[in-house]
């Protein structure tokens, strides 16, 4: 394929949310300048700890991408050398840009499938290593038949990023905020709190630490400056004792600086 023609498939969608750069100087648009400094926050919050966990690549290993929207992490996964990725996502467009993505990296096919379905009517019957739940769980009416179907898979690390409820007790809110765009058709969400993500994961033998944020740069990232967004891993293989992490905060989110500088707290092994 070449420069010109990625150009003219690339332009045949109407938007692109994340930004991906190709040979011959081609990228995809996308309409805000903040979404690729808040993509490039996020690299390096979750997924360069996730590495670290695995001494520094993803070799081997299978890798389950729920709402994979238009691949962004599931590319993530095998230029870190997973031996294999499935994306799943309930969006036409977003497989057919994943797919378009792969296929101008020159990825192997045999290393990857996405395939547009509802998370829950998919269940993939194939074993993972790991499971990127990404912007997913706040997304669901069904956050335990969620984690039902991660652990199903076999994998030993699910990596956790959701909004959460502002609430110390482990519940989880009633909204309807959710577009259903990445994950199943529904309009009604729930909204895990911090406790309630870790007392289901330890429910599915999963522990759980919630990561501390590292931002460099709170651009297009309100909702983690106010702690209004974390990510968490939860663990049934690899050790989570050296993984900081972040503080709870009993202050209101419209009370959070919008810059802050977040205290970590390392774990114990």
């Amino acid at each position: 394929m070449t420069p010109d023609e990625l150009e003219e498939r690339i332009a045949e969608f109407t938007q692109w949310n994340y930004r991906f750069d190709f040979e011959g100087g081609v990228t995809t648009p996308v309409p805000d300048s903040r979404m690729i400094n808040r993509q490039e926050q996020r690299r390096r919050y979750f997924f360069d700890a996730l590495l670290g966990l695995y001494g520094g690549s993803l070799e081997g290993k299978r890798v389950l991408d729920l709402g994979c929207s238009a691949g962004f992490w599931a590319l993530q996964a095998i230029e870190a050398g997973a031996e294999f990725v499935l994306g799943i996502d309930n969006q036409d467009t977003f497989i057919d840009q994943a797919s378009l993505v792969f296929e101008a990296k020159g990825i192997d096919p045999s290393r990857y499938r996405f395939e547009r379905n509802d998370i829950f009517a998919s269940r993939p019957r194939e074993r993972f290593d790991v499971v990127l739940c990404l912007a997913v769980m706040n997304q669901v009416s069904q956050p335990v038949e969620l984690f039902e179907l991660m652990s199903q898979t076999g994998a030993e690390l699910v990596l956790v990023e959701t909004e959460l409820a502002r609430s110390s007790s482990s519940v989880f809110a009633l909204s309807t905020r959710g577009d259903g765009r990445k994950a199943e058709d529904t309009t009604i969400v729930l909204v895990p709190s911090r406790s309630a993500v870790s007392e289901l994961a330890a429910e599915f033998g999963y522990r759980a630490v919630a990561l501390a944020r590292n931002m460099t740069d709170y651009t297009g990232l309100k909702d983690y400056a106010t702690q209004r967004r974390l990510a968490f891993f939860c663990s049934k293989g690899p050790s989570l004792a050296a993984i900081p992490e972040e503080e709870s905060s009993i202050v209101p989110w419209w009370l959070a600086p919008l810059d802050p500088r977040p205290r970590l707290r390392a774990r114990r092994g």
